[in-house]
């Protein structure tokens, strides 16, 4: 008897989900055991299925994609989180490969790849868009930055958020204080994230205190 393969569906766009779970389960090697449109319904999913496969969109209410793939490899360590979105920035890529994802694929693929994307995830076979595949492959074998050199790439803006983070602030506090919109602030935050090569909040505080960024921002106010 051949072995199922269960999916989880994770996007939030109910049109999105429909239209890939049809095609799945026109394979009888292919199981789509649940659907989520957010990422705490994803974790909680994953926790009850425990799924061979998540196909994880990173842009989700809430928690997003990044943390969820993180959280669903605590709660079901021997699921493959495979990404399926619309974005191969490096701000995207790199924190989700990093909280764990197998693989990174871009919602332009054929429905065929797709398939073959999820037959490979469930073997831990990972599969990377070509985009994405030389942009890991740069970081990963290209010319090496210093660290003070992730305190440079920073905009203005993207330091004041990171000393607001080393501050304690929530995102929710940040956007008061700056008086902008919190989605907003959770892309910079992201921003900052991936220019300083870590992978949460804490780390960026930690960078932040340790590298005199903090001490450095407050002699330029």
């Amino acid at each position: 008897m051949k072995n199922v393969i269960t999916v989880l569906m994770v996007d939030d766009h109910a049109l999105v989900r429909q239209g890939v779970r049809a095609f799945l389960e026109a394979f009888d090697d292919v199981s789509v055991v649940a659907e989520a449109s957010s990422g705490e319904e994803a974790v909680a999913l994953a926790e009850r299925h425990q799924p061979n496969v998540v196909l994880m969109d990173l842009l989700l209410p809430a928690m997003d994609g990044v943390e969820a793939t993180r959280q669903v490899k605590h709660v079901s360590p021997a699921t493959q989180v495979v990404v399926l979105t619309s974005h191969a920035q490096d701000e995207h890529i790199f924190p989700a490969l990093r909280a764990g994802a197998l693989s990174y694929v871009l919602k332009t693929l054929t429905p065929q790849a797709l398939l073959e994307t999820v037959r490979l995830a469930a073997r831990g076979e990972a599969t990377l868009h070509p985009r994405v595949a030389a942009r890991v492959i740069r970081e990963t074998f290209g010319p090496k930055e210093v660290t003070p050199n992730a305190f440079t790439e920073l905009t203005k803006r993207e330091l004041e958020i990171l000393k607001l983070i080393a501050a304690g602030d929530t995102n929710a506090a940040i956007a008061r204080r700056l008086e902008i919109g919190e989605k907003t602030v959770k892309g910079h935050v992201s921003n900052v994230l991936s220019k300083l090569r870590v992978t949460d909040r804490t780390q960026a505080a930690v960078f932040a205190w340790r590298e005199g960024v903090v001490r450095k921002s407050n002699q330029e106010e």
